[in-house]
């Protein structure tokens, strides 16, 4: 197969490669929503009753008839009796009368007839009465039943990435079991006679395997499982038994390649074995990655990433990422990101988009915002990318960037 026949760009190699994903989502699991941190919503969350169910109050003060209150001012205050203090806890044994008001606590229950809180800041008890120094409105400074979420409503769609703030709602619900889409599976396979176990000494010309570590990591932060398949020689039926076990037993194989041409051209014949349609791209438009490859294989993605540990690392970011989420199902969201000040010129090659990773450090003179600092190194220094935060994209149309540009840097 000749190599680089079609250089695609990342975007079109991307949408070509998920369009080519015909396997079925993965399957779902029932898991505490206590461990669900990370995981992706199977199906519709719907809250089981209004949040909150009580009409509750968001200061410290006194529940009150706001219309009680009207044209109360320091210089004209106005005087309500006080009714009694509201438990903490529990529902209040009483209502209000005109004129009358109530001791309540954040959180605490209003008592029937109320519709409103003061500040405590704003009153004074005289003897049994309150001297309330500051009208309110009806509806100020409390929470309305349902406020937060209606009955029935969908809190969570199905696809929705659960954070901190997802389960705290979930408890406030009473949702203590939820279901979620299990974990992809990603069979990682790492090729070259001169790679070693991590846990070996190299001889000269031998390195310690990277790109099983640091791919198994990025699988895992993205909602997926890896399964690690060791490091198979540059055989080819060594690498097409490995390849077409792992094709069986996971959701989406990850081949890192060697960095020789031949071992490169291995790894697309390889693929072109496991089923249709094979090899869709052989070589991607930018850099790093350039030797990247991806393929379908009945419906499973499959993907050669270049033996280079930078390389493989922001490819993986790139294309295996996306292919993960959407077999979780999840839904479309923005990348985190910050805009930054660069510091230095970067010269790029026109036609071809680059990849740059970028330390923050904070504006010099002390100015609110932060300045990105590229990493200069070749794509086999890991360290390189153990030292940036984020990632900065030269568009192929740029013949690169100039120092003091406000550019986007894409947060790792």
């Amino acid at each position: 197969m000749p190599e680089f026949l079609t250089l695609l760009p990342p975007d079109d190699a991307r949408a070509l490669l998920l369009a080519n994903i015909t396997a079925p989502l993965v399957a779902s699991q029932a898991i505490d929503t206590d461990s669900s941190l990370g995981r992706v919503t199977a199906e519709d969350v719907i809250a089981p009753h209004p949040l909150p169910e009580f009409l509750r109050t968001t200061v410290d003060g006194y529940a009150v008839r706001a219309r009680d209150t009207f044209g109360a001012s320091e210089s004209l205050p106005a005087y309500l009796k006080l009714k009694g203090e509201v438990p903490m806890g529990d529902a209040p044994t009483f209502g209000l009368n005109p004129g009358e008001c109530a001791l309540i606590h954040t959180g605490g229950m209003l008592p029937p007839n109320a519709d409103a809180v003061v500040m405590l800041e704003y009153t004074q008890l005289v003897g049994s009465e309150i001297e309330v120094m500051r009208a309110v409105a009806d509806g100020e400074n409390i929470i309305r039943i349902g406020e937060d979420v209606a009955k029935g409503q969908v809190v969570l769609p199905q696809g929705s990435l659960i954070r901190p703030a997802e389960i705290g709602g979930l408890m406030a619900l009473g949702v203590t079991k939820i279901h979620v889409a299990a974990q992809v599976k990603v069979g990682l396979i790492s090729t070259g006679d001169e790679v070693i176990d991590p846990t070996q000494h190299p001889r000269p010309g031998q390195v310690r395997d990277i790109n099983t570590f640091t791919l198994a990591a990025l699988v895992e932060k993205a909602g997926g499982r890896p399964v690690r398949y060791g490091i198979i020689p540059d055989e080819f039926s060594a690498l097409q038994k490995a390849a077409e076990r792992a094709l069986t037993e996971c959701d989406v194989v990850v081949i890192t390649a060697g960095s020789s041409a031949s071992t490169r051209d291995m790894t697309a014949r390889v693929i072109g074995t496991l089923g249709a349609p094979g090899v869709l791209v052989h070589g991607i438009n930018t850099r790093p990655g350039k030797p990247t490859i991806l393929g379908a294989c009945g419906g499973k993605a499959v993907i050669g990433l270049p033996g280079n540990p930078v390389s493989a690392l922001v490819n993986g970011y790139m294309l295996l990422v996306p292919v993960i989420e959407r077999l979780l199902g999840q839904l479309a969201r923005p990348r985190a990101s910050i805009r930054a000040r660069l510091a230095v010129n970067l010269a790029s090659q026109a036609g071809r988009e680059d990849w740059w990773p970028v330390r923050l450090v904070p504006t010099p003179g002390g100015n609110s915002g932060w300045e990105a600092e590229p990493i200069f190194g070749k794509s086999n220094l890991i360290f390189t990318m153990s030292a940036a935060d984020g990632l900065i994209k030269i568009h192929p149309d740029a013949n690169g960037l100039a120092a003091g540009e406000i550019v986007e840097v894409f947060l790792m």
